[in-house]
């Protein structure tokens, strides 16, 4: 694994600045205030895409019949399962 680069000093110097801003500081005119509606029309996975690897897996019949009677997308879904099985489990 790759080891993360450090940052400059002067981006550290400005995150740390950043950090020490109380709230009623920060100046929101320029963000969109998220609705209601914007949540519930929000599309997972939009912006943050996990790099693939092709695998050989050997799972039950019946099992992956049930996926590929779901259609289109199976192993998305298997993925999906599997990722939602990790983040529980961390």
């Amino acid at each position: 694994m790759k080891r993360a680069k450090r940052l400059p000093r002067n981006l550290q110097r400005e995150l740390k600045e950043l950090e020490a801003l109380p709230d009623e500081e920060i100046d929101f005119t320029d963000i969109p205030e998220i609705t209601d509606a914007d949540w519930r029309n929000r599309r997972a996975g939009l912006f943050y895409r996990p790099l693939k690897a092709a695998v050989t897996i050997r799972l039950d019949a019946d099992l992956l019949a049930w996926f590929k009677r779901q259609g289109r997308g199976y192993q998305t879904r298997i993925n999906r399962v599997l990722r939602e099985y990790f983040a529980s489990h961390r």
